[in-house]
C-alpha cells in the first residue's frame, strides 16, 4: 500500500494547509508578536552529562539562562544546555522516550542518523510533533558509527538551547585510534527572543551587522570599490546575518571567559569530536602551535589530512587528531565574520591557560562572491530596474535561469558564473599563510558501495531576496512547494547540482541519507556527507543513491534561512512504488 505524506498528515491532524505556518515553523511559547516572558526558577546550567544504554528518557522544558551576564529564555533537554551527550553502540536497537514539558509542541531530529522516516523528527513532514505533556517514543536500530548531534526541528527552539551531542561507537574496532577524546560543541547564546531576531531580519536584513563600511573604517577598499558596493546597496561586510554582540559564542555551553578545559598528558594522541550546533554561525577553528589531522567528516571516516585550520559550517561535524607537545593550547573558534569567538583549552594542568590570539580583521566579500563576470549589460527584467554593479553588470539577469525557476520578488540576484568551488576554504580563509581544509582534501577511508554513474542530473537553484529576507529553492519558498516534493525512484542514482544565486554561503542538509561530494576524488572515494556548503555565487554537486524510502527534509541549516523558506521535501519511493 502506498503511504503518502498528505495522507499521513491528514490522519494525524497536522495538514499544512490547515495551519497558518507549516508545523515545523510554529513558535515555541511566544506570546503575541513573538515576545516571551522569562520564566522564573533556577538558572539552566551549562554543559552536559552522558547517557548510555538502549533505553533513554529525555525531557524537554524551558527555563532561564544566564551567559556572560545576560539572561534569556532557554529550552533545555534533561535540564541542561546543551542537552546530555548520548553515547550509543552501533548494532543496538535504541528506544528514546522524549517527554515534552513545554507549553508548545516540540521534536527531536537525530541529525545524520539513518532512521525510518517516521522517526526522523520533523513535524509536518515525517511525524506530527510532540504535544505539551505528551511522550513520543523513537525506536530504531543503529546502523552506523561516528560523531553526530540532535536538536529540535520545531519553530526556533534550536536557537534557545535545544541541541546536544550524540556519539555512536563502532561495533568493530574503531579505525580512528587515540589515547583520549573530547567533545567540543559550538553554539551561540542570545538574550533576544529568536522570533524577534527573525522579525528584525525581515524588516532590515542588515540590522545586526555591526561591521559596516564607514568613511573612517580601516578596510582595504579603493574609492572605486566603495562606489561599486554603494551602487549595489550592499555592504561587502555582509558575511553573517546575526553575529556578536547579539550573539555570545559558546563552547560546550560556556562563553570564552569560562572556556572549558580538556586535560591531557604529554605524549598522548587526542581526538576532538567537533560539532557545530549553532543556529547561524560558521566557525573557523584552529589551535595555534598544533597541526590538526582531519579523520572524519559528518561522522564518516576520511583518509587523514593534516591542516592548520578549517571552517566548520553550521551542523557539520569533524573529528580531529592532535598530538600536543606542550602544556597548554587554546582552541580558537572564530566566527566567520570575526565578530567574536568561542574558546576551549587543551592543558596538562587545571587552570593553566595558553595565549589567546586577538580577533583577525573582518573579511570582505568580493565580486567573485557575487558570481559576477564581465561582458553583459544591465537591463530591466520587467520586475523593476535590475540592480547592477558599477560596470553595468546585471545582478538579476533572469535569462541565466532555467525555466523551472520561479521568477518573482523572492529573487534579487542571479549568479552570472557559478563555478564549482569545492577547493574554496571559505570566506575569510582564502589569504591566510597556512594550510586550510577544503572539500577537495576529503576522501572516503572506506570505499563507497555504490559507484554507478548517475542516471540523471537534477539542478536546484538556491535563491533569495536579502532585503525582504526571503529564502527558497528555485524561487519557491517551502510553504508554496510542500506538496510538490523532489521525487527519487527507489535505488536511483542521481547527481544533484546546487547553484547558489545569493551572496550568502548556505550549508545544505539532506535528512535520512548520505551523499558523496563530487570533489575530484574517484567515485569509490568521494567523501560521504549529509551537509554541503555552497559558497556565494558558486555551485556544488553531490551523487546520491536513493535507498532510504520515505519523506525527508532538505534545507539550508542556517536556522533563519530555513524558517524563511529555504526548505524542500525529498520523497524516495520504496520498492514497487511504495514508501
Amino acid at each position: 500500500m502506498q503511504f503518502s505524506r498528505r495522507r499521513f498528515l491528514a490522519a494525524t491532524g497536522t495538514g499544512l494547509a490547515l495551519a497558518p505556518l507549516p508545523a515545523w515553523a510554529q513558535g515555541h511559547g511566544m506570546a503575541h508578536g513573538g515576545r516571551h516572558r522569562l520564566p522564573k526558577g533556577p538558572l539552566i546550567p551549562a554543559g552536559f552529562g552522558v547517557l548510555t544504554g538502549q533505553q533513554i528518557d529525555l525531557t524537554v522544558a524551558d527555563g532561564l539562562r544566564e551567559v556572560a551576564g545576560r539572561r534569556g529564555l532557554g529550552v533545555a533537554v534533561n535540564g541542561t544546555v546543551p542537552g546530555p551527550l548520548l553515547r550509543l553502540k552501533e548494532g543496538d536497537e535504541v528506544t528514546l522516550r522524549v517527554t515534552n514539558r513545554l507549553h508548545q509542541d516540540t521534536s527531536i531530529h537525530w541529525h545524520g542518523l539513518l532512521v525510518p522516516f517516521q522517526f526522523d523528527g520533523v513535524p509536518g513532514v515525517s511525524f506530527p510533533g510532540i504535544k505539551p505533556g505528551e511522550t513520543f517514543t523513537y525506536k530504531f536500530p543503529l546502523r552506523q558509527s561516528g560523531t553526530y548531534w540532535y536538536h529540535s526541528h520545531s519553530g526556533l527552539q534550536e536557537q534557545s538551547g535545544h541541541y546536544a551531542p550524540l556519539i555512536i561507537d563502532p561495533a568493530e574496532p574503531d579505525p580512528i585510534q587515540s589515547d583520549r577524546e573530547f567533545v567540543l560543541l559550538l553554539s551561540e547564546f542570545t538574550a533576544m527572543d529568536p522570533h524577534q531576531i527573525f522579525d528584525r531580519l525581515r524588516t532590515g536584513e542588515g540590522y545586526f551587522n555591526r561591521q559596516k563600511t564607514t568613511w573612517t573604517d580601516g578596510y582595504r577598499l579603493s574609492g572605486a570599490e566603495r562606489r561599486m558596493w554603494a551602487q549595489m546597496r550592499m555592504p561587502p561586510t555582509d558575511i553573517a546575518d546575526v553575529s556578536a554582540p547579539t550573539y555570545t559564542y559558546l563552547a560546550n555551553g560556556l562563553p570564552a571567559l569560562q572556556a572549558p578545559e580538556f586535560l591531557f598528558r604529554r605524549g598522548e594522541r587526542v581526538r576532538l569530536r567537533l560539532i557545530n550546533g549553532s543556529a547561524m554561525t560558521f566557525f573557523n577553528v584552529r589551535i595555534p602551535g598544533l597541526k590538526l589531522t582531519v579523520v572524519a567528516a559528518d561522522g564518516q571516516a576520511v583518509k587523514p589530512v593534516t591542516v592548520e585550520e578549517l571552517q566548520v559550517a553550521v551542523a557539520e561535524t569533524y573529528d580531529l587528531l592532535v598530538e600536543p607537545d606542550g602544556t597548554a593550547f587554546s582552541i580558537v573558534c572564530e566566527a566567520m565574520d570575526r565578530s567574536g569567538m568561542a574558546l576551549a583549552t587543551l592543558t596538562t594542568t587545571p587552570g593553566q591557560r595558553a595565549p589567546v590570539p586577538p580577533l583577525r580583521k573582518a573579511p570582505l566579500l568580493t565580486m567573485a562572491d557575487m558570481g559576477m563576470n564581465h561582458g553583459d549589460d544591465g537591463h530591466d527584467d520587467g520586475g523593476g530596474k535590475a540592480r547592477t554593479s558599477m560596470d553595468g553588470m546585471p545582478m538579476r539577469d533572469i535569462s541565466l535561469l532555467p525555466p523551472d525557476v520561479r521568477v518573482g520578488p523572492g529573487i534579487d540576484m542571479v549568479s552570472m558564473a557559478p563555478a564549482d568551488k569545492m577547493g574554496d576554504p571559505g570566506i575569510g580563509l582564502r589569504d591566510v599563510d597556512h594550510r586550510v581544509l577544503t572539500y577537495r582534501d576529503l576522501a572516503a577511508l572506506v570505499p563507497n558501495k555504490d559507484t554507478r554513474e548517475p542516471g540523471r542530473l537534477l539542478e536546484l537553484h538556491l535563491t533569495g531576496n536579502m532585503e525582504r529576507y526571503m529564502w527558497s529553492f528555485d524561487g519557491q519558498m517551502f510553504n508554496a512547494v510542500s506538496d510538490v516534493p523532489i521525487r527519487f525512484a527507489w535505488n536511483e542514482r542521481v547527481r544533484v547540482k546546487l547553484v547558489n544565486n545569493t551572496m550568502m554561503a548556505h550549508p545544505i542538509h539532506l535528512h535520512g541519507m548520505f551523499f558523496e561530494l563530487v570533489n575530484g576524488q574517484s567515485p569509490a572515494h568521494q567523501p560521504r556527507k549529509n551537509i554541503v556548503t555552497v559558497q556565494p555565487g558558486a555551485s556544488a554537486s553531490f551523487d546520491l543513491t536513493a535507498n532510504e524510502p520515505g519523506d525527508w527534509a532538505f534545507h539550508c541549516h542556517l536556522l533563519y534561512h530555513m524558517h524563511g523558506g529555504m526548505m524542500q521535501i525529498v520523497t524516495v519511493m520504496g520498492p514497487e512504488g511504495t514508501k
